[in-house]
């Protein structure tokens, strides 16, 4: 194709609550004039910052320049809720068991895991914003429940470990007598989103590779050799370019009608005082992610990861115009207030200090885009809602790709098919939404 050109640029509903608790960061630095890159990187959420530093460790030498269209860690990267989870987690099954490759895919996120962990590491970043405390899975009804048991049931086929928690357990462990039972295991890291990812910038600057934020990159194309690669106040000529912009990659005309941009829902607390602290009770840290993939996430974080605060995640819609509307977040508010005062009926009433939107992108078969788009271009992209392992997988496998080297990560994104088309619109919105308002009020109690 040999040029490409953003139809629309990145769109965020709702403040990037994740960065706004850790206070201001550095000014940034934004492309400004003509410069040369052996490899330009588009984006700096998980898989952006992964491919760049995967880059450092192939070719110490190599000259990186990372293009960010906002501020690190308040786009996507910023705005999940922090769940780097090594066990299978498809969003598309009723338990989370996946569809035959679960071993496979357990080994890669605990590669994803290993390499965050020795960034963690290597750039001195504050452990507190990649914590290895594990998840639990929160059962309120009787199928929720169900659910759980039959989770376990398929983990242990895989020889790996969970354990049953009741409600006491529960409630000694979120304050909560919401739930009937939880599903805990170990390997999830909790992560400051946020925390990580600007740790993870900072870190890779101070080591060389160039990070230039609010750059958004409007056109790409190839001239004699070299691409050049455009933003509003700059351009720069390198000999490959990555591409880690999940489903903004559709704006570019890549995979068109094969990606679905889907739009999740979160809300956080003021930071709680005292008296409220000890009112909810628990523990200070702790994520329950739903039995059933279409309820709801919580999570209470405390001081070392931005202040004692309670996040809630539920509702979805898909929006593939890839920008959630206003109308979208304020019916969400309304449902995560709701569901915080079900959970929490010592607390009810409270009123949530920040309301977001989140990007995900999905293809309907659960396979990324990921490898080469055509010679010098190539994708580490579309994470089907798992952005901080996923994504750091993708970051990876893209740059291994550009070095030619290969690894199991690189030959496991290799073997995927292509991502199916889509329905065409308007059935596509109007169907999806649809199924995701019914699956929301099946799930409404988890």
């Amino acid at each position: 194709m040999s040029s490409y050109t953003a139809r629309t640029l990145p769109v965020h509903r709702g403040p990037a609550a994740w960065s706004i608790i850790l206070g201001d960061s550095s000014p940034p630095q934004q492309l400004d004039g003509d410069l040369t890159a052996d490899f330009v990187v588009v984006g700096a959420g998980f898989a952006g910052l992964s491919a760049a530093r995967r880059l450092a460790q192939l070719q110490p030498g190599a000259t990186v320049a990372v293009l960010e269209a906002g501020r690190v860690a308040e786009g996507a990267a910023g705005r999940n809720s922090g769940f780097m989870i090594d066990l299978p987690h498809d969003l598309s099954s009723s338990d989370y068991a996946g569809a035959g490759n679960d071993a496979a895919m357990i080994a890669l996120n605990r590669q994803a895991i290993a390499f965050a962990r020795t960034a963690v590491e290597q750039y001195q970043i504050d452990p507190n914003f990649f914590d290895p405390v594990g998840k639990v899975n929160g059962a309120v009804s009787a199928a929720g429940h169900t659910h759980n048991q039959s989770y376990a049931r398929h983990l242990a086929t895989l020889g790996e470990t969970s354990e049953m928690l009741d409600p006491q357990q529960m409630h000694d462990l979120t304050g909560s007598w919401h739930y009937r039972s939880g599903l805990y295991t170990s390997g999830t890291v909790m992560l400051q989103p946020a925390g990580y990812i600007r740790g993870l910038a900072i870190g890779l600057a101070s080591s060389g590779v160039r990070i230039f934020e609010n750059s958004a990159v409007t056109t790409f194309e190839k001239q004699g050799s070299a691409w050049q690669v455009e933003t509003a106040r700059g351009r720069v000529s390198t000999g490959t370019v990555i591409l880690t912009v999940n489903g903004h990659l559709e704006s570019f005309g890549i995979k068109r009608d094969r990606l679905m941009q889907l739009f999740l829902f979160a809300a956080m607390t003021p930071e709680l005082d005292t008296d409220a602290m000890a009112q909810l009770g628990g523990q200070p840290r702790w994520g329950v992610t739903p039995s059933d993939p279409m309820g709801t996430t919580m999570r209470r974080i405390d001081s070392g990861q931005g202040g004692n605060r309670v996040i809630t995640r539920t509702c979805a819609a898909l929006r593939p115009g890839m920008a959630a509307t206003q109308r979208d977040l304020a019916r969400a508010a309304r449902v995560m207030q709701r569901k915080f005062d079900q959970r929490f009926s010592q607390l009810a009433g409270l009123q949530m200090e920040h309301h977001w939107a989140g990007h995900l992108c999905l293809s309907l078969n659960g396979v990324s885009v990921t490898g080469e788009v055509e010679p010098g271009v190539y994708s580490g992209c579309v994470q089907n809602g798992l952005g901080t392992a996923r994504g750091t997988l993708t970051g990876i496998a893209a740059a291994e790709r550009a070095c030619g080297h290969s690894s199991d990560i690189a030959r496991h994104f290799d073997a995927e098919d292509q991502p199916k088309r889509l329905p065409p619109r308007p059935f596509r919105e109007i169907g999806a939404n649809a199924v995701l308002r019914w699956k929301e009020w099946c799930a409404r109690d988890e």
